[in-house]
């Protein structure tokens, strides 16, 4: 079918859509640094291990595989370490994809599926949160991804990109087959942290109780992570399709409309594993709404794509087994 260069395929969410890529026929090129992905997580297609930094090693990938669309998961993602260290993710996470889209228009590859974050959104006016809402990030992580996609939508005037930005929600779950799960170094998010508490591998904080939220704590609209990969597809084919004349830019909030609190994500840990889980009451973290759900309707109606992995028991159940396994 076609190669895709997946930036980040290595990584959690990237190598995800990998598989989904090779399910369909194409061929994914992994282009990753390894900082926090996995070569053991490359299994569909040939890695390529460089940085966004180094643009000779780009544009000698580029030139050796001849993509005719790019995947674009690259990036630093915690929200917390963003906030300490704002100029690591202000470099890595926009001047590598101004080094990507410089090499994409030397090559005249227009056609790009961006990993965006509803981090771009700060603390929201309303609740679902639909593509209208004012962005407005509170943390450098959040703020170096609107970047990005402010620079998508300047090198569709300039270059001709045609883009998809998909804004996902909190990413979890694993593969159903097994093959590949969350494994972070530091691990950020909250269900494979609370499957760590109930291995006794590690102890659980949970940050902060005093949010305006029915329990205290802060709620989130958890999506499978395959679900996240079948959007991509779906965006890749849009591009390749209704898009191909005419060049674009789009942005679509990947969500279930649906969120749980750190509280009920625990209780439903605790029934699925049959483990009791202790954790402890910590400060709260600087950039943590307290509220994001997705307003989902415009995926739906742009890609015709919904989630269907996506309850919660199975995201814990699905983690839950690749995370006995690994």
């Amino acid at each position: 079918m076609a190669v895709v260069l997946v930036t980040g395929g290595a990584g959690y969410v990237g190598s995800h859509a990998c598989k989904a890529l090779a399910a369909k026929g194409h061929t994914p090129v992994t282009y990753d640094n390894l900082s926090r992905g996995h070569h053991t997580a490359v299994k569909w297609g040939p890695l390529e291990v460089g940085d966004l930094l180094e643009k000779d090693r780009l544009a000698d990938v580029i030139a050796r595989h001849s993509p005719v669309a790019v995947m674009h998961f690259a990036a630093l993602a915690i929200v917390s370490e963003s906030v300490n260290h704002p100029e690591r993710y202000f470099l890595n996470n926009v001047e590598g994809t101004r080094n990507l889209l410089d090499e994409m228009k030397a090559a005249n590859i227009r056609r790009l599926v961006f990993s965006s974050t509803c981090a771009i959104y700060g603390i929201p006016n309303t609740v679902p949160i639909s593509e209208s809402e004012t962005t407005k990030p509170i943390s450098p992580y959040g703020e170096s991804k609107l970047r990005v996609e402010q620079m998508l939508s300047l090198r569709r005037e300039l270059d001709g990109l045609s883009s998809i930005a998909l804004r996902y929600f909190n990413a979890a779950g694993a593969d159903i087959d097994g093959d590949i799960g969350e494994d972070h170094d530091p691990e950020p998010h909250l269900i494979p942290n609370v499957l760590n508490a109930a291995t006794g591998a590690k102890n659980l904080t949970v940050h902060g109780d005093t949010y305006q939220t029915r329990d205290g704590t802060c709620i989130r609209d958890y999506i499978h992570v395959s679900d996240l990969a079948d959007a991509h597809i779906l965006a890749l084919n849009l591009l390749e399709n209704q898009f191909e004349r005419a060049a674009t830019t789009t942005f679509a909030n990947l969500g279930t409309g649906t969120g749980y609190s750190v509280l009920e994500v625990i209780r439903e840990a605790e029934r699925v594993t049959g483990k009791a889980i202790p954790f402890e009451v910590g400060p709260a973290r600087a950039g943590d709404p307290p509220s994001l759900i997705a307003n989902g309707t415009y995926a739906r109606d742009l890609l015709g794509w919904a989630p269907k992995r996506s309850d919660l028991s199975t995201l814990i159940t699905n983690a839950w087994r690749w995370h006995s396994r690994s």
